[in-house]
């Protein structure tokens, strides 16, 4: 039976900084610290985590929501594709990412949960940590 898992986390960026984060190969790869090739057109296919994960996107809302189907290579090959939906809200601390992942492969869904705040939470709490540091210093050099 497909499972699924619901997380929020909420990040310090603005929504439209964490949008062009998920769709972007550069900023994704800075983002996460892995590779990621990723076509942000609705059908674009994308590759992140060093093709660890691929899918498709299916639905994009700029600044607001992704949908994808995505599968990673620990999916038993017969198994369908997941679908993710990233859904963003501004917040006055930033960005409330909430994660809808549904049709999961029997028995994957902690595994994901803990991939999710491991490799993709934190690196991203970091990265956005340390753009807005970026961003003041050059404010006040005027770089």
């Amino acid at each position: 039976m497909p499972e699924s898992l619901r997380m929020s986390v909420t990040i310090p960026a603005s929504p439209t900084e964490i949008y062009e984060a998920f769709l972007d190969s550069r900023k994704h790869t800075a983002m996460t610290g892995a590779r990621a090739s990723i076509d942000p057109t609705v059908g674009g296919e994308f590759t992140a985590w060093d093709d660890y994960i691929s899918g498709t996107t299916v639905a994009l809302e700029p600044s607001h929501r992704i949908t994808q189907r995505w599968r990673t290579t620990d999916f038993p090959t017969n198994a369908s594709d997941s679908l993710l939906e990233i859904i963003l809200e501004e917040t006055h601390t930033g960005t409330k990412i909430t994660l809808k992942h549904t049709n999961i492969p029997e028995g994957q869904a902690e595994q994901y949960r803990d991939g999710w705040r491991e490799f993709y939470f934190e690196p991203m709490k970091r990265y956005f940590k340390k753009e807005q540091v970026g961003a003041k210093k050059a404010k006040t050099t005027g770089a």
